[in-house]
């Protein structure tokens, strides 16, 4: 006996409160959540479909996979909230809560459709530059040197400079500064915390935001360190938004999108490149093992060159080219024979 749409739908406030509450779940893991479960419900409501079975579950993987386009990171994560949903339907003994499909539905191996790039140091300078460099008078974009300028500038060097999620950054507080003994208290997904050490250079990046931040409407009474025109704590989407609005005036074309956590992953890429020890970019970061590192890891085309060429079969290679010992010639051209 499966369980009806109506029952199904029902306890999801219940969900929610327990599982803040008891769990503590960020405010953003609730919204995409809330985001999964209300999809889920849009697509039995647009079925027309009374209970929630097998077939249910099927169908809206069809309608996640070839409507919606989402890749099979995206697919998966949506079913582990259904997932969690159901195992609260068993927490509360709901009738028939063990008829629910989601625990026989597999896990998607496709991960992510377009992995996230990383950007150069080279592209990265460009990017700053293009914060704190005035721009040609145009009355869109007059960012750079003004109070807004100043801030933005200080929001991307704590992602760059510290690997932070702009979730972290949104989240950070006047009190985590601790200049004195040059550290950032941070708190991580699922609210774990870590401290990071803050280099002379982002300091005083800081202490040039902090100059001008009295300036912000209201900045007294916020508790943010990071805030808006009108003195509210900087919102994740403004933060993102202003990114965009900048990378139109970078001098560089990439061939992914960038966002606020391209600048995570550079960081992670760049410390690889210096031979930084996984185990110190995985705890930077703040993963809980080296595999959510790994994927954060993209080598520079300099250093996978340098790789290929210690190959044992290249250096003896060049070494018998090198004695003489193996001549080397082109090929001549294929010329068909005349009958």
């Amino acid at each position: 006996m499966a369980v009806t749409s109506d029952n199904f739908f029902r306890h999801i406030n219940d969900f929610f409160n327990y599982r803040q509450d008891i769990y503590e779940i960020s405010p953003q893991t609730v919204k995409s959540n809330r985001v999964d479960l209300d999809l889920f419900k849009n697509f039995i409501c647009s079925q027309n479909q009374q209970t929630i079975d097998g077939p249910a579950v099927i169908d809206f993987q069809y309608y996640l996979k070839n409507q919606r386009q989402n890749c099979g990171a995206s697919i998966n994560r949506k079913l582990f909230t259904l997932r969690s949903y159901g195992n609260f339907f068993k927490l509360y003994d709901l009738p028939c809560a063990d008829a629910l499909p989601f625990y026989d539905v597999l896990k998607i191996r496709s991960g992510y459709r377009n992995r996230p790039g990383a950007l150069t140091p080279q592209q990265i300078e460009l990017l700053f530059k293009t914060i704190e460099t005035d721009p040609p008078a145009t009355a869109r974009h007059e960012r750079a040197g003004t109070i807004l300028g100043i801030r933005d500038y200080a929001v991307y060097a704590m992602m760059y400079q510290l690997g932070l999620r702009v979730g972290e950054v949104h989240g950070l507080n006047l009190a985590d500064l601790d200049f004195k003994n040059c550290k950032i208290n941070v708190i991580g997904k699922g609210r774990k915390p870590r401290t990071l050490h803050v280099n002379d250079e982002l300091i005083e990046t800081l202490c040039q935001y902090l100059a001008v931040r009295e300036r912000f409407l209201n900045s007294h009474l916020s508790p943010a360190l990071f805030i808006s025109k009108k003195g509210n704590r900087l919102a994740i989407r403004t933060m993102e938004d202003n990114l965009k609005k900048i990378l139109l005036y970078v001098p560089f074309e990439v061939s992914f999108n960038v966002s606020c956590h391209t600048l995570r992953h550079s960081m992670a890429s760049h410390l690889n490149d210096k031979n930084v020890d996984i185990l110190v970019i995985q705890s930077i970061l703040g993963h809980s093992s080296t595999r959510s590192t790994e994927s954060y890891i993209h080598p520079s085309q300099d250093r996978i060159r340098k790789a290929m060429d210690k190959l044992p079969g290249i250096k003896f290679v060049k070494e018998l080219i090198r004695k003489g010992e193996l001549n080397l010639r082109f090929q001549k051209p294929f010329r068909p024979k005349r009958e």
